[in-house]
């Protein structure tokens, strides 16, 4: 990396426009170009040799409402010289559609949510980060920040609680059969590894204290995203795992609200997530306990629940076969698709593609109008192979994903479309007022 020049007095030094012959007569990287794999172009896929399934509307659809769930984010400069200092606004929505309401909405020109007087919104929820060489006053360092703002998010105040209920809910799974313990990976404050966190040990406000160090960790410490802030570089890298974790989580909330006041209703639901079914990153461990939900669901209830992505290897490889896929027709990408097309990898038997992230299975689905979509529907068990009775309420699933279709934009649906305009923050204008928000309420 070169120097870069600040005040102007000397120049800036650039890289060497020379060096890349270095690089190219190099035997160790021609060799090791020559061992590398691509994906497949469309020309070398063979359909037939993969599970397509007819997708077949059901006639009598189970389906009267559609919650859809998203969350936008905007990081903005507080302070754009030495030391320049950086937060990150987040917000995150759920809406309810009638499925009635909405069936004239395709003769509509246009689609706005606030002429939409039949639309349902049921909360905003607003999450600050410090990111870079920002502090709480309380916390003193970065890492002690962004714990306590994420802490202090969970513990807000929604209907029947706050999403830090639904979190002790979910992982000592109190819906069921509840669990004594669950295993921190890491202390944030000793670094000390396998610290349990017991069940009656818990506060009311949700804290305990750590076994090695006595230390208070917050129950929203089992992200482990204290294990990837550094309080010099910054906290960048945890924005994307929160989003989708918060998003998730959202849904549980509800899930839980519903059980608790009449379960019959998530036979009637569908809920929607903006993005694949699945936790990355430091989150991933909360796949395993989300799995466990969905099982017992399936098992006691029922869950409608699909999550559409917009982006990413899959959607790109769906456009570019989505001329060899029929009309009405569901493709199940299991392990020997998708380590043969979409990902030039070799997969494991023992661990199926996203065994450790996801807690659903991907589909293409090719609707009868020709729209191609990637879906995500979740599952009791990570299958290599999977088949239609894999996956629960597929074909009702899909009739609502084709009934929900929105010509606005490519393969889009309108519960995404809408609650994505109510909750994302654009770079312009939205990004240089909370530029200005942020500096004049720090007095910068």
């Amino acid at each position: 990396m070169g120097y870069t020049s600040r005040r102007g007095r000397r120049p800036s030094e650039f890289a060497s426009k020379s060096s890349h012959s270095h690089v190219v007569q190099d035997p160790l990287v021609q060799a090791f170009l020559t061992k590398c794999n691509l994906p497949k172009p469309a020309g070398e896929v063979r359909l037939a040799e993969h599970r397509c399934i007819p997708f077949t509307p059901v006639k009598d659809n189970p389906i009267r409402y559609v919650i859809a769930i998203d969350g936008g984010y905007s990081e903005v400069a507080v302070r754009k010289e030495f030391p320049s200092a950086t937060l990150c606004f987040l917000q995150f929505g759920a809406l309810i559609f009638s499925i009635a309401d909405l069936d004239g909405l395709g003769d509509q020109p246009f689609i706005d949510p606030d002429d939409m007087a039949k639309l349902k919104r049921i909360q905003r929820l607003k999450l600050i980060l410090p990111i870079r060489n920002v502090s709480l006053q309380s916390e003193g360092s970065l890492t002690k920040s962004i714990r306590r703002s994420i802490y202090d998010f969970f513990r807000q105040n929604m209907d029947d609680g706050g999403l830090i209920d639904t979190l002790r809910w979910f992982l000592f799974q109190e819906y069921a059969n509840p669990q004594p313990t669950w295993g921190l990976a890491s202390c944030p404050l000793c670094a000390a590894r396998d610290i349990p966190i017991h069940r009656e040990n818990l506060s009311r406000e949700h804290t305990c204290q750590c076994s090695a160090c006595g230390g208070e960790l917050f129950l929203t410490d089992v992200f482990r995203l204290h294990e990837v802030i550094d309080d010099e570089l910054g906290a960048g890298e945890i924005v994307g795992y929160m989003t989708t974790t918060i998003e998730q989580f959202i849904l549980a909330h509800l899930i839980r609200l519903l059980l608790k006041t009449k379960p019959v209703l998530l036979r009637q639901i569908l809920f929607v997530k903006d993005g694949p079914l699945a936790f990355f990153g430091q989150t991933a461990n909360m796949h395993q306990p989300m799995r466990t939900l969905v099982a017992f669901l399936f098992q006691r209830h029922d869950l409608h629940l699909a999550g559409l992505e917009k982006s990413g290897p899959f959607v790109e490889h769906a456009d570019e076969i989505r001329d060899l896929l029929d009309p009405g027709s569901v493709l199940l990408l299991d392990d020997p698709y998708i380590y043969r097309y979409v990902l030039p990898a070799k997969g494991e038997a023992k661990h199926p593609y996203g065994s450790s992230t996801y807690y659903s299975q991907k589909l293409i689905f090719k609707t009868p109008g020709s729209q191609v979509y990637i879906v995500s529907l979740p599952t009791a068990a990570a299958v290599p192979r999977p088949t239609e009775g894999d996956i629960r309420n597929l074909q009702s699933i899909l009739t609502n994903v084709e009934k929900l279709r929105c010509d606005m934009y490519d393969n889009a649906l309108v519960p995404v479309a809408l609650v994505n305009k109510l909750v994302s923050l654009a770079n312009h204008p939205s990004s240089r007022i909370l530029q200005k928000f942020a500096k004049d309420s720090l007095g910068k």
